[in-house]
This record gives C-alpha cells, sequence and structure tokens, in this order.
C-alpha cells in the first residue's frame, strides 16, 4: 500500500492535474466513477508499473522475512545407565548450577558389586601375606634338606673312607644304602628350593596381578556407583522435570526432563530468507528485526553468516534413489543474525517468532566513483527506497499487538 501511494504522486497525480487544469475536466463531471480509467490510463497503468517495479526493487535488495526465530539448545536429563529413582533433588522448574545433583537412581546393586570387589582386594593381600609366610617356611625347609643332606653326604663319605682302608668293615650294601640316602635328601633340598621359587613367583607375579584385577573391578564398580547421581553437566534452567521417587528411567526410551543452557537463544537469531535473495545476502549487511515477545521495539541486527547449503537440498544414504518431486518445500537460505549493540536481545524469550528486514548498502560503490550516472543514480535508487521496507517494519510491530490481541481472537 505504501508503495502504491507513493508512486500515485508521480504518476496519477500528475496526469489528473493535467485534465484538471490543462484540460479542464473536473472530477465528478467529466471524470467520474465509469470514465475515472479512461481519462487516467496513462497515470494509472504508469502507476501500476512503477509499484510492481519499486516491489520487486525493494523486496530483492532489501530482504524481508517472517521466519525469524532465536533458537536454542535443549539437554535431556537422562542416567548412564537403567535404573528406579530412589531420590530427587530438584523441582518441576528451578535453576540449577553445573555439578548440582538432580536425582539419584537405586544404589544398592552397585554398591553390593563395590563391597565384592573391596573384598576381593581384602583376600589377594591375604593371600600375599600368606605367601610370605610359604616362603619363610620353604626357606627353612631348604636349611633343613641342606642339613641333611650334608649329614648323608658325610655319612657315606666315612664308609667309604674305611672301606677304602679295610673293605671287611663296611659292606658294600650299606655304602650303596648310603648313596641312595644322600640322593633322596639331594631330591629333597631340590624340592624345598622349588617350593620357595613357586611362593616366590606367586607373591611376585601370581597374587599382584590378581590384585589390579581386584582393584580394576573395584574402580568399575565406583564407577558404576558414581552413575547413579545425575548431576547437571551445565548451569541452566530444568524444565519439565517430571520424575519422582519410584520411576524406572532408562537413557533411550526415557529422559527425566530438559535442561535448557543458561544464555540459551539470547546470543543469535536464525533466519530463513527466500532462495532468489542468495546473490543479495552477504556477511556485514545491517538488518532490523521486531519479535513478538518484544513488541513496539526495532532491534537492529548484523547478519554474521551466510549459510553456503540449503537444507531441502541434503541427502542421505538409503537404499532408495532421489526423487526431486519429493521435496515439496524448496527450502530457505539460512543467515544468522546477532544484535549490533550489546544487549540488544535483553526481554526477547528464546524460541520466539520474529520479523527480520536486511538492507543493501552501496555506499562503498557510490563514493568510489568509479560509476557511471546510470549506476549511480540506480545504486542511489536502491539505497533510498530502504526507508520504504523500514517504515513498513515499524508499521508490522504496530500493527502486530493490535492483529495478535485482537483479530486472532486469543
Amino acid at each position: 500500500m505504501l508503495e502504491l501511494l507513493l508512486c500515485s504522486f508521480f504518476t496519477i497525480l500528475p496526469d489528473y492535474l493535467y485534465r484538471r487544469y490543462g484540460e479542464g475536466k473536473r472530477l465528478g463531471v467529466e471524470i467520474g466513477f465509469y470514465s475515472v480509467w479512461y481519462e487516467l490510463r496513462y497515470g494509472i497503468t504508469a502507476c501500476l508499473m512503477l509499484t510492481i517495479a519499486l516491489i520487486t526493487t525493494i523486496f530483492y535488495f532489501h530482504p524481508s522475512t517472517t521466519n525469524v526465530t532465536s533458537y536454542f539448545r535443549t539437554v535431556p536429563i537422562l542416567p548412564e545407565t537403567n535404573g528406579r529413582v530412589a531420590e530427587v533433588f530438584v523441582g518441576f522448574s528451578g535453576q540449577v548450577k553445573k555439578g548440582d545433583p538432580l536425582f539419584r537412581l537405586d544404589s544398592r546393586k552397585a554398591e553390593a558389586q563395590l563391597e565384592v570387589a573391596t573384598r576381593q582386594i581384602a583376600e589377594v593381600e591375604a593371600a600375599m601375606t600368606v605367601a610370605k609366610a610359604d616362603i619363610a617356611a620353604a626357606e627353612g625347609q631348604i636349611q633343613q634338606a641342606k642339613g641333611a643332606y650334608q649329614q648323608a653326604l658325610d655319612e657315606l663319605a666315612m664308609k667309604e673312607t674305611l672301606q677304602a682302608r679295610n673293605a671287611d668293615v663296611v659292606a658294600q650294601r650299606e655304602i650303596e644304602r648310603l648313596r641312595n640316602v644322600a640322593d633322596g635328601r639331594k631330591g629333597g633340598l631340590s624340592a624345598a628350593e622349588a617350593a620357595k621359587q613357586a611362593a616366590e613367583t606367586k607373591l611376585s607375579t601370581l597374587l599382584p596381578a590378581e590384585k589390579a584385577s581386584a582393584e580394576a573391578a573395584r574402580d568399575q564398580a565406583e564407577v558404576e556407583l558414581s552413575k547413579m547421581l545425575v548431576t547437571a553437566g551445565v548451569d541452566g534452567h530444568v524444565e519439565q522435570f517430571t520424575l519422582r521417587v519410584g520411576d524406572v528411567v532408562n537413557p533411550l526410551m526415557r529422559p527425566a526432563g530438559v535442561l535448557i543452557p543458561a544464555g540459551a537463544g539470547r546470543q543469535f537469531l536464525m533466519a530463513g530468507f527466500n532462495q532468489i535473495e542468495a546473490q543479495v545476502m552477504k556477511t556485514g549487511m545491517i538488518a532490523e528485526v521486531t519479535c513478538a515477545s518484544k513488541p513496539l521495539k526495532i532491534i537492529p541486527m548484523v547478519v554474521t553468516s551466510v549459510q553456503d547449503f540449503i537444507a531441502a537440498g541434503q541427502v542421505r544414504t538409503s537404499e532408495q534413489l532421489i526423487d526431486a518431486l519429493q521435496t515439496a518445500r524448496p527450502g530457505t537460505l539460512t543467515v544468522f543474525m546477532q544484535p549490533l549493540y550489546e544487549g540488544g536481545l535483553d526481554g526477547v524469550v528464546p524460541g520466539s517468532s520474529c520479523v527480520a528486514n536486511a538492507y543493501t548498502s552501496n555506499h562503498d560503490k557510490l563514493a568510489s566513483g568509479e560509476l557511471g550516472i546510470g549506476s549511480w543514480l540506480f545504486l542511489h535508487a536502491v539505497d533510498a527506497v530502504a526507508l520504504v521496507h523500514a517504515m513498513i517494519l515499524r508499521l508490522q510491530a504496530l500493527v502486530l499487538p493490535v492483529k495478535v490481541l485482537v483479530f486472532s481472537g486469543h
């Protein structure tokens, strides 16, 4: 409507003035309801053409969209394991800090596993003490076996000496018996030494390995026990926390609630512009938004990023080939905008719907002095008509409360 009124001042109004004062035709007489088209046909036709050209120029070089939202991240509150809730520390909604406990699962099974692992460590330590005693006993047996073996050798040597002096003094059968006794006691010494070595190996290798395994089992049990207490991973706000004592939670099927990180949705806005504006939208463009949660307020913004891809064209590996007909909606060009001034989004509720205008600026090109007269005039006109779009946005901000509160019936 603004464009039509603006264009009529340069087309219909001059045509009417010429007909009235140049040709003497009067409104309501020669220029009536049925003759207005014939009398003002040049002005009306030029007005329509100029209005269409102006609207096209405004909406192309200064794009607008109603698909603007302050998206924010949510963190589902989930335990790392299944279990039944034993204690709840927060209500349905409330602020939490990082590390604050949210709820605790029944930990009796995990505590029992930790107790078993702790007892296994104690058993291994007791076995190590027994192994040390076995080594000491083996050393005593070795000393005893050495003494007995040495005694058998001494007795054998004595008998052999006597036999060498007088063969009739000691019988050969006695010599053989003493040799067998010495060999047997030598075997006992070897057995005692082997028993000591086995006890030392058990103490130095087997039992430490068993203790390490038991300690690992204890650490695992402690980790499982720590999973019973679910805490907040970030500072934020807990919402829709309906979990109560006795409920069963599952990390794959049933989250306990939602944690909204502090400051989420208050740093930037995401806008979806028409694809035809992909050549116009550039990083650094100045923009303005008005949001439903903060009516009658125009917030200056700046375009910080323009996504190089349109989500509607993404392909995922599947057993079916992509058919272009399946893309029902063409998709939009995703643009990220941040407030031009600090605190610009204060008061805008995260998730709020907004209306945004982006403005093309040709100031650098106009100041360069390298443009022809035609390009210079055209770019001046492009920058000038941005005022029309800014006025439209402000009218939308004024009409929005009336439209929502009166005409929507809410």
